[in-house]
């Protein structure tokens, strides 16, 4: 059996936690799109995509401040 190298493997833009840590954020958004009952994940995040008003909503995040000023 040989060793194969491949240049993908090589690539500096693969190493590091960068890859690693937006394959997160990108699971996150998908299991909270799934959660809030959507079909078409693609469809969805185009929608929030030119709506990011609606974005913050999702995650229980308002630009309104409550009682307390926090």
């Amino acid at each position: 059996m040989r060793d194969v190298t491949y240049a993908e493997d090589a690539s500096t833009l693969h190493t590091g936690t960068a890859p690693r840590a937006m394959a997160t954020f990108r699971n996150l958004a998908i299991g909270l799109l799934k959660t809030l009952g959507a079909v078409n994940i693609a469809k969805t995040t185009r929608a929030i995509r030119d709506q990011p008003d609606r974005t913050l909503p999702l995650l229980g995040i308002t630009n309104n401040p409550d009682a307390q000023g926090t």
